[in-house]
């Protein structure tokens, strides 16, 4: 087994050093959550602006999702070709600018190119570029560091959600897109702008858990079936994951439970509050688990937790408290592919390329995103039924458990000893 060769210890000051990076990340993955997690606020005045359908305006959401994850390879060379520096600021804003210019479109094709493409590209261009960083400066704590950006791109909405609901029925949408997107884009990039990757002078500790010493380009590395396996693996759970995200509300109707009153909140809502607080609390945790017993021994345990307590959310559908309950443990299960797999990933194939390589790796949470929604949707309208929904999820999730300890464990020792 071939093994990183940094050094053992670290200074005090790369320590310090690289827990500031990690805030500043933490700070712009949160500055750029918005366009994605705030959007449901915009879609009932933007229809009413534009005198136009949800189906039409709901087309922007897909576009930031499609160009934020099929474009991420290139964006991610882009931040390794000129640094993180200078590109994750262009990302920030670009999502902000993507705001402003909303607000001034007057047609669905103006919609599409301001809010769809400059959202799209900019989080897309930021989500890779912090996660490229944090693999390198926490060689030892990659999991962790990894899942800390991560939820901070999901916790960052937490902070703007009622305050732009409050601004949007004060002054208007347009205001609120103004307003929010010089804040959000001029944040996200002044702490861009205090960014910097690793250098011989910052002594780093060695990685914490199996890692080769390759340093490997995208090139090579779409050549290995150890990095198909994964790309399949991370198809499957986002695939899963955003099946059940995307069809939640409609599935908990079906079982009779959404309004029904428990801890004093109807079930639904109750359920996307702690699913929330779940799916952002796993990224940094099984993280920090991976980096101390070993990334697939984590995604064994994860995925499989996740395939029971699918499974017990099903057979126990009727009880409104225990299935929102058990929908948290659910999204504890998923969340934290987002620190997992991009960890892994660099464990496998070095740090030299690896914004580059992650970005190459992203896609398939796109693939995920566009089959998630529709093929659970297309399997219910053909069946009746929520059930075979739940039976692709649960097999998908185990499979994807077993072959992390059988399949990918062997595969990633063979590589790294070749």
């Amino acid at each position: 087994m071939s093994v990183s060769t940094m050094s053992p210890t670290v200074s005090a000051a790369s320590s310090s050093t690289r827990w500031v990076q990690l805030g500043l990340g933490l700070v712009a993955m949160m500055s750029i959550s918005s366009p994605q997690y705030v959007w449901t606020l915009f879609t009932k005045p933007l229809q009413t602006s534009l005198g136009v359908g949800l189906p039409a305006i709901q087309i922007t959401f897909s576009l930031v999702i499609v160009l934020q994850t099929f474009f991420s390879p290139l964006q991610g060379y882009l931040v390794d070709k000129f640094g993180p520096r200078l590109l994750i600021a262009i990302g920030c804003l670009l999502s902000g600018a993507g705001w402003v210019a909303t607000s001034y479109v007057h047609s669905l094709t103006g919609l599409y190119l301001t809010y769809g493409l400059l959202c799209g590209l900019g989080t897309g261009i930021v989500y890779v570029g912090i996660v490229g960083l944090m693999v390198r400066w926490f060689p030892d704590r990659r999991g962790f560091a990894t899942g800390m950006v991560a939820a901070g791109y999901g916790f960052g909405a937490i902070l703007t959600t009622f305050p732009i609901d409050t601004m949007i029925k004060a002054s208007g949408y347009q205001h609120t897109l103004v307003v929010f997107g010089c804040i959000l884009g001029v944040v996200g990039a002044v702490a861009a702008l205090a960014m910097r990757m690793p250098t011989a002078d910052d002594a780093l500790p060695a990685p914490a858990v199996m890692s080769s010493g390759k340093s490997v380009g995208p090139g090579e590395m779409i050549k290995t079936p150890v990095f198909w396996l994964m790309f399949v693996m991370m198809t499957m759970m986002s695939t899963g994951g955003l099946m059940i995200i995307s069809q939640f509300a409609a599935f908990s109707r079906a079982f009779g439970v959404a309004d029904v009153v428990v801890l004093g909140m109807a079930a639904l809502p109750l359920a996307l509050s702690i699913d929330r607080i779940t799916n952002g609390a796993t990224r940094p945790f099984f993280g920090w688990v991976s980096d101390r017993i070993g990334r697939e021994n984590t995604m064994a345990i994860a995925f499989l937790m996740e395939a029971a307590a699918v499974t017990a959310m099903v057979l126990l559908r009727n009880d409104a408290l225990v299935f929102a309950l058990l929908s948290g443990v659910v999204f504890f299960g998923w969340g934290e592919i987002f620190s997992l797999f991009p960890s892994t990933l660099t464990d496998t194939f070095g740090t030299r390329h690896a914004t580059t390589n992650y970005g190459v790796l992203y896609m398939a949470q796109g693939i995920g995103s566009v089959l998630g929604g529709p093929l659970a949707a297309l399997l219910h309208d053909k069946t009746g039924t929520w059930l075979p929904v739940f039976a692709i999820i649960i097999t998908m999730d185990a499979l994807t458990g077993l072959l992390a300890f059988f399949a990918l464990k062997p595969l990633r020792k063979r590589y790294a000893a070749a």
